[in-house]
């Protein structure tokens, strides 16, 4: 095992995300490039955790595999207590729409929408009751402060309140876990605090488990726990 990670599920710890002996590795040319090399990863339900590492580390790419956006050429990946390479592609992008929430550095809002049409996107795909979807919406975007911008669209928004609105839409079907790729690295330094204390107050308030990847060591700090990704291992 090649994290520094210890095994605590006999004290009964809920893992939330369990990668065991995980490996990617892509093709550049003709040149084959490990990324993950054995990536051991162990989250508890709820938990906070950061990963660091350098740039072209392949934590987006941790991430990816994580969130069965990727497949891994080796290993394990089970979240919330299903093995993601058992699904079939159709089964993954339900497990996702049902289990997972996703928060990139760009926004990838829809420019058509409004903020409250945006946040209500991914009950409208899982064909849940309509009314209980723009109700779900309009409540996250109060608690992250947007009730003036609900009738916003992306380009009246500033680029913090686009990020909020991202935020808002991954939380939307209440997944159990958030993956966050850099959510902050496209902001100025207000805006980045203030869209990681949005963060840190809906993981707390909804419970959700939460992998933050971050080349911010200071926001890091502020994690339950920090991963380091280097050399295609976590530690």
């Amino acid at each position: 095992m090649h994290s520094t990670e210890t095994d605590t599920t006999a004290d009964g710890a809920d893992w939330a995300i369990e990668a065991s002996e995980v490996f990617k590795a892509y093709r550049d040319g003709e040149r084959r490039v490990e990324v993950l090399r054995g990536v051991e990863m162990k989250v508890r339900a709820g938990e906070l955790v950061a990963v660091v590492g350098p740039s072209g580390s392949g934590k987006s790419t941790l991430l990816h595999v994580l969130g069965a956006l990727d497949l891994p050429d080796r290993g394990q990946v089970r979240l919330a207590g299903q093995e993601l390479s058992r699904l079939d592609r159709k089964e993954q992008a339900r497990f996702r729409n049902r289990h997972l929430g996703f928060v990139f550095q760009f926004h990838r809002l829809l420019p058509d929408f409004d903020a409250l049409e945006n946040v209500m996107l991914p009950g409208r795909i899982a064909g849940r009751d309509p009314s209980r979807v723009a109700e779900r919406a309009r409540s996250l975007l109060v608690e992250a402060g947007l009730e003036d911008r609900l009738d916003h669209f992306p380009n009246q928004l500033s680029g913090g309140e686009r990020q909020r609105v991202a935020i808002c839409r991954a939380l939307s079907l209440e997944p159990s876990v958030l993956l966050a790729d850099e959510p902050t690295g496209n902001l100025d330094p207000t805006s980045a605090e203030r869209i990681f204390e949005l963060l840190l107050d809906l993981q707390a308030r909804h419970g959700t488990t939460t992998v933050l990847v971050t080349h911010n060591r200071e926001l890091a700090s502020r994690c339950g726990r920090i991963f380091t990704l280097e050399n295609g291992l976590l530690t």
